[in-house]
């Protein structure tokens, strides 16, 4: 019985839920990897800066529970984060941090913070659509945490723009094509990006291995994994990071800002 009753609400969820992200002007995009230590925090807040610069308004969910480190690449100290909102200690206009950055607000987490995941069933999500129906932002950047959690699955089952960040090392694609696996159950696309990869014909190839051995293995044939390109490592990207600034924007010219700048404008082309 209350499984049912429980089941139920969880649709009248996800009914408000869609309702509230479809109506908002808002485009959600969801960056995530399979393997830790991929880069997924610098180039999400280095996509937002490269966002910005084109005159998008954007805000960043920093959704890596527990290792939550946004607030650091950006030099800055929120007084309030995400789990705040959630234990009713502040508004959610308290959470929109200024970066500093013009155009950008950031969504603190808290790193090394513990969230009872019995508390967390489907509060996450209701967040992200309160965000998006302030209507706001033109698009909200989520920067999951590694793997495969239940709460990452759940940021991931909120929008259909999902980006998964990998790089050419071999467990780092065992664990992406596990994510790919998964996404495929639910999703008819992923976007794959590949980070500290020299050349972009690197990415290239090696998705369509990717896309081979899915056919053969029978996952949905319908799904489409679509290569958005690459960042080459450059050592400035380490130490622009340690000064706690965005590479983007202190390696203006370098290669790997004008490589991350043609995946911005990949994404958006194909985000819906």
């Amino acid at each position: 019985m209350f499984d049912g009753i429980s089941e139920q609400a969880n649709d009248l969820v996800s009914l408000a839920q869609s309702h509230s992200i479809s109506s908002s002007k808002t485009k959600i995009i969801t960056i995530t990897s399979g393997k830790g230590g991929v880069g997924k925090s610098t180039l999400t807040s280095n996509i937002a800066y490269l966002l910005a610069k084109q005159g998008k308004k954007v805000a960043i969910f920093d959704a890596d529970m527990g290792l939550a480190n946004l607030q650091v690449l950006f030099d800055i100290k929120p007084k309030f984060s995400f789990y705040d909102y959630l234990d009713g200690n502040c508004e959610i206009e308290d959470i929109l941090s200024d970066t500093g950055v013009l155009n950008i607000s950031l969504i603190a987490g808290k790193s090394g913070y513990q969230y009872a995941s019995t508390r967390a069933n489907m509060l996450f999500s209701n967040l992200v659509s309160k965000i998006v129906a302030l209507d706001r932002f033109d698009i909200l950047l989520i920067d999951t945490g590694a793997g495969l959690s239940s709460s990452v699955q759940e940021f991931l089952e909120l929008t259909d723009n999902i980006v998964a960040l990998t790089t050419t090392d071999p467990s780092a694609l065992t664990d992406v094509y596990a994510l790919l696996k998964m996404i495929s159950l639910k999703k008819q696309r992923l976007f794959l990006c590949f980070n500290y990869t020299e050349k972009y014909e690197t990415g290239e190839i090696i998705t369509q291995s990717l896309r081979k051995l899915a056919l053969k293995n029978e996952l949905n044939r319908k799904f489409m994994v679509q290569y958005i390109g690459n960042v080459s490592e450059q050592r400035g990207i380490a130490i622009s990071g340690r000064l706690r600034k965005l590479f983007t924007k202190e390696l203006e010219k370098e290669q790997p800002t004008k490589q991350l700048q043609l995946v911005v404008n990949n994404l958006l082309e194909l985000i819906d």
